[in-house]
């Protein structure tokens, strides 16, 4: 099987690295599988106190792998994506140890909802950050349990509808971005050795406060969004926009 999470731990800290550049570290279903495992194996592992998740190439994730609509009917993909998707929104969400997003690169879509589920999130100053889901027919459905509670309400408001691109020094103002920044590892890194100091009972309490409400919203909500998720995928709007999109074309809305 191709490795598309690396996995290390140094000093109390676990890495996790998407490793998928030729989709732009799409969440495909292995890409998935293998994110879910690395940070079930640092749970696990003793003395790890903090995940940083990282990527390799100039993106950290795009989203949904949308070429995997190949051979599965739509109906079994859309309800496939939108499982993996809460499950691994809320494997981040219950990890007994905080989890940094190192970001030197682009996000976009489902990646944003990756981000959004983790406790902090340092940004180098050229990443971009763009919510494309509605210029393909779709919307940001699950997505929504990790954003809302991070991004200010009309900065939410403007972006899940726009679809435009911003930079890291506005997600940092807006409340996706703890740190923007011209020195992405040595901002991770004052942040780990900080939160290194801190006992695994001390941190996984403190995070658990951080986190009760989302996770909250989850029991309450992940399900009928999981189903929008699911109605709005298999629409002929939706088969339009991405085949439009993996087409590299208008979608016929806009012609």
């Amino acid at each position: 099987m191709t490795a598309l999470v690396h996995y290390s731990v140094e000093s109390g800290v676990a890495r996790l690295t998407l490793d998928s550049p030729h989709n732009r570290n799409a969440m495909s279903t292995a890409l998935v599988d293998q994110l879910r495992q690395g940070l079930t194996d640092a749970a696990a592992e003793p003395g790890v106190r903090v995940v940083v998740l990282g990527h390799t190439g100039g993106t950290f994730c795009a989203g949904a792998d949308l070429s995997e609509a190949a051979g599965r009917s739509p109906g079994d993909l859309a309800a496939a994506r939108a499982l993996e998707a809460a499950q691994l929104l809320r494997s981040i969400l219950e990890l007994p140890v905080p989890v940094i997003a190192a970001i030197d690169g682009h996000v976009r879509a489902g990646g944003m909802g990756l981000i959004g589920a983790c406790d902090l999130v340092v940004a180098g100053t050229a990443s971009t950050f763009a919510l494309t889901e509605a210029r393909i027919g779709v919307a940001p459905s699950i997505i929504s349990l990790t954003l809302l509670p991070k991004m200010t309400a009309r900065a939410a408001g403007r972006y899940f509808v726009t679809g435009e691109k911003f930079g890291a020094e506005e997600a940092e103002r807006i409340g996706l971005v703890t740190v923007a920044t011209d020195d992405v590892p040595a901002a991770v890194a004052k942040l780990t050795d900080e939160i290194t100091k801190g006992s695994p009972q001390g941190l996984a309490a403190s995070k658990a406060l951080t986190t009760a409400s989302i996770l909250a919203d989850f029991d309450r909500d992940a399900q009928k969004l999981a189903k929008q998720s699911a109605e709005l995928f298999v629409s002929d709007e939706a088969r339009e926009g991405m085949m439009a999109f993996l087409q590299k074309r208008q979608p016929n809305w806009n012609k």
